[in-house]
């Protein structure tokens, strides 16, 4: 999952190099922590935060057919 969210976020932004996610696997629940350029945050989080609403939600499907659940949270 993490080279899913990585691809998407990569082809979203201005510098596809500075993107970095760390992932942290727990029992039912795989927390993603998303580090990218300042200038590409406005366009990961998107107007009113649909962009990565609409993020959380593919990989949350993907997730839910393993039985488990999934954070991301967007760190400058």
């Amino acid at each position: 999952m993490k080279e899913i969210l990585e691809s998407i976020i990569r082809a979203l932004v201005d510098h596809p190099d500075r993107v970095r996610v760390s992932e942290v696997d727990g029992d039912k629940t795989i927390f993603f922590e998303l580090r990218c350029h300042p200038d590409d945050l406005g366009r990961v989080i998107g107007k009113g935060g649909k962009t990565i609403g609409a993020i959380r939600g593919v990989l949350s499907a993907i997730a839910q057919r393993a039985g488990r659940r999934t954070l991301i949270e967007v760190v400058q």
